[in-house]
């Protein structure tokens, strides 16, 4: 769309024999950055144009190239808050047209670059109209400008106009539509621009439970008069469906479990303002800024505010989630509530959120008494993202609303890689394009073992390709042979005549740390510290403790957990009590059971069925072996008696076994120490093996003397910490090398586990090593694909 807006300031003083093309590329579309470029050229009295095209932005200058770079130093530095550049180029012009005025063209097509800008939480200036009676769009639900407001969740196509959204439907009113027009207004081309005469309506639809005589000004505030009675009300927010209940109604949290079959994980809480957060938790400087961020993440607290949610919220964790109103709708709700409300995913537990309204009205309607809907449709199905603020950064659980897919820099060195895609892992799942020197990781899928996720996670994959115009030359997977993504990856590739790459997970999981942290591709290997649940590893065992010499073609294994039995298989990552079993009799033998006599553990064990998972250890039947990190967890979150029959989420042992810790004095010097662990030399390969033998034998004693379970979990978690460090300053000195003179990437689902992960840095840092740590891509899986994309694409560009 152009406008004719006149540029009313002189003209600059200097020679315009030739023109500039101004090449603009990241994040530049949909975030307010022409009428940016319009503002500055009117001031600088500069005339030309400026247009969105599938690159980012372009712009053209009667100027010279000094001006023009005097240009774009002010639109680097002035560029509006949801805008991310990349890159900038200055190029001489000689074919462009005799401008007047400075204007702004409409969008232009052709292979696509440029970025999608994730979804935005609310903006001020919104914020304060919807609760300004005088403002046209006062109480209105849908209120957005061009520094806020839905993006990823409505985008259909590039370029990001409304034509190629969801809100092409709704057609402008004469107000909106002037708005939209004007590059002075801070709504010129908010392409989800809209308002009550001429936008989306929300709708309460009424349940059979819904009491007479609810009233309220609109069908936001019903719903909310509802939840202050105890409903359950399925909300319709800008990824997906979300079920609300008040967090202070322990009966309505209740059935929301029983019914949503959610029995133990945590519930994610939303709150109208910080001080209503800090009633329950504690809040760091840090973290109040990353809660009230443009992204509104989930942010894990600790919960020892002055008061005290029911325990139903989040049981057995000493950490709350809390996250701020991210939509007007959302802002709408809370506003008459001084307590906070639970605001978890529209779902059954494991299923991928609902954001089809039938889809939701069929498969929620058990759960929720009322639905608060509405009439823009949602494309793209986006989780809220989760942080924890450690070590003095945020730090991503989950990377989805606000972040995905705003793209990663590669490091130098894969500015020519080609383009490609990698699939990640299972659990956890994303999955990665390459293109342009730039990885964009999709937002959090989930568990592909859920046949819906996947079905979805196959939709994304072609709609990412659609978005970005990606026709990858090559595939990326995981070595586990039965993961859905390996196998579909496998059958792509053999179709479509692709390179298929292969990349061990541990490998992918230390070369994800590497690339987010801008190690170049040429970088000397770095010793990768990689702790997680399981990986498949390349002498067909289970991996999940390992010490690599890792860059990002190849790796050398150099050191691990002792590998003990999982008996049952995967069922033994369901079940902690047989991990302990297990560890148990990998420590003592047959005969663990007389450590065992007179103990609680003794007597509780007893009434499992041990023999026959001693059987199957010393038989090889169906228990294979694991250096797991997650199972070592699970066997002393058993032994501690938390959560030993069954655990009903992943990582659920470890989370619990974290928030016991919190429980007591905090100097472990005071517990007696960290637990001791050996570390043993094979014989046959050099490597060495971190043998937890030691650490039973103390922990077991500590039982039997009744200490307190918090002592026992920071003897573990520091004596875990100081084993690590003694086997990476060991492996080092055997490759002759000083740790002064390496860097560590930590990496893996267990360094969620703060507790752990600081514990650790200090004690490598105090070593001498260099640490990298995760921060924009989750530690656990969820980073895997981006780790799998920069181990391709070095390896192609070797090849």
């Amino acid at each position: 769309m152009t406008t004719n807006s006149k540029i009313n300031a002189p003209r600059p003083e200097v020679a315009c024999a030739h023109g500039v093309q101004i090449r603009v590329r990241g994040t530049v579309q949909g975030v307010g950055f022409r009428p940016m470029v319009w503002r500055i050229a009117r001031e600088l009295g500069v005339v030309g144009d400026v247009a969105n095209d599938a690159e980012g932005v372009l712009i053209r200058v009667s100027a010279t190239a000094a001006f023009a770079t005097l240009f774009a130093t002010r639109i680097r530095k002035e560029a509006p808050p949801l805008a991310r550049i990349e890159s900038i180029e200055i190029r001489p012009a000689t074919d462009l047209p005799v401008f007047d005025n400075f204007v702004i063209r409409s969008s232009a097509t052709g292979d696509v670059t440029t970025s999608v800008a994730p979804d935005a939480t609310i903006c001020a200036c919104c914020l304060a109209e919807i609760f300004t009676p005088s403002e046209r769009r006062y109480r209105y639900p849908f209120t957005n400008c061009t520094n806020c407001g839905p993006r990823l969740t409505i985008i259909e196509r590039i370029p990001y106009d409304r034509g190629n959204t969801s809100m092409s439907r709704f057609a402008m009113c004469e107000s909106c539509e002037r708005e939209y027009r004007d590059p002075q207004d801070r709504r010129f081309h908010a392409e989800p621009i809209a308002c009550p005469r001429c936008g989306p309506k929300a709708r309460l639809v009424k349940g059979a439970a819904l009491s007479s005589g609810v009233q309220g000004r609109d069908d936001v505030e019903k719903a909310a008069k509802l939840l202050d009675r105890g409903a359950i009300v399925a909300v319709k927010g800008i990824g997906g469906y979300q079920l609300a209940c008040d967090a202070l109604n322990s009966d309505a949290m209740t059935r929301l479990r029983e019914r949503k079959l959610r029995v133990g994980k945590p519930f994610a809480l939303m709150a109208r303002d910080v001080e209503v957060v800090r009633r329950y938790a504690t809040v760091s400087e840090l973290e109040t800024t990353t809660l009230s961020s443009v992204a509104a993440p989930i942010v894990l607290l600790e919960a020892n505010g002055r008061e005290r949610l029911p325990d139903v919220v989040a049981p057995g964790l000493s950490q709350l989630g809390f996250m701020l109103p991210s939509t007007p709708l959302h802002a709408l709700l809370l506003s008459t509530f001084n307590q906070p409300l639970v605001m978890t995913s529209g779902n059954r537990s494991e299923e991928p959120q609902c954001i089809d309204d039938d889809d939701a009205r069929r498969r929620l309607a058990d759960i929720a008494d009322h639905f608060l809907t509405h009439d823009r449709r949602i494309v793209n199905r986006v989780d809220d993202s989760v942080v924890s603020v450690s070590l003095g950064r945020p730090r991503s659980i989950r990377r989805a609303r606000g972040y995905a897919p705003a793209p990663i820099q590669l490091p130098p060195g894969f500015e020519d890689a080609p383009s490609l895609t990698a699939l990640g892992g299972e659990l956890k799942s994303t999955f990665c394009l390459v293109k342009n020197g730039q990885a964009v990781l999709s937002q959090h899928q989930g568990d592909l073992e859920d046949a819906a996720t996947w079905v979805d996670f196959e939709r994304n994959l072609a709609l990412f390709a659609d978005l970005f115009a990606h026709a990858p030359t090559a595939i990326a997977v995981d070595l586990h042979p039965e993961y859905l993504a390996t196998k579909h990856g496998r059958a792509w590739a053999a179709e479509s005549s692709l390179n298929l790459i292969e990349v061990q997970h541990h490998h992918a999981h230390v070369a994800a740390c590497m690339a987010e942290n801008g190690l170049p591709r040429d970088a000397p290997a770095v010793l990768g510290i990689v702790l997680d649940g399981l990986g498949f590893g390349t002498d067909g065992e289970i991996w999940g403790g390992e010490f690599l010499l890792a860059d990002y073609t190849e790796f050398q294994r150099l050191a691990s957990l002792k590998p003990v039995a999982m008996p049952g298989g995967t069922q033994a990552i369901r079940e902690p009590w047989r991990n302990l079993v297990a560890h148990l009799d990998a420590a003592f033998g047959p005969q663990w059971p007389g450590c065992l006599e007179g103990t609680q553990l003794g007597r509780y064990l007893t009434t499992k069925q041990t023999q026959t998972l001693s059987a199957m250890i010393h038989n090889n039947v169906n228990a294979p072996r694991a250096s797991s990190c997650g199972r070592l967890f699970d066997a002393v979150a058993a032994a501690l008696g938390v959560c030993p029959d069954r655990v009903s989420y992943e990582g659920e042992a470890a989370a619990r076994l974290e928030a016991l810790a919190g429980r007591g004095p905090a100097n472990v010097s005071q517990d007696g120490g960290g637990y001791p662990f050996a570390i043993e030399r094979q014989t046959e390969t050099g490597m060495l093996r971190l043998e937890p033998r030691p650490m039973w034998a103390v922990l077991l004693s500590d039982l039997r003397n009744q200490n307190e379970p918090s002592t026992i979990v920071r003897r573990f978690s520091h004596g875990l910490a100081t084993a690590l460090a003694t086997v990476a300053r060991q492996v080092v000195e055997d490759a002759g090398k000083s740790p002064n003179d390496v860097v560590a990437a930590l990496s893996g689902g267990c360094f969620q586990n703060r507790l752990l992960t600081e514990e650790l840095a200090r004690l490598l840092r105090s070593a001498g090593f260099s640490i990298l740590l995760h921060a924009e891509v989750p530690p656990n899986d969820g980073g895997l694909a981006l780790g799998q994309a920069a181990v391709a694409a070095a390896r192609l560009l070797k090849s």
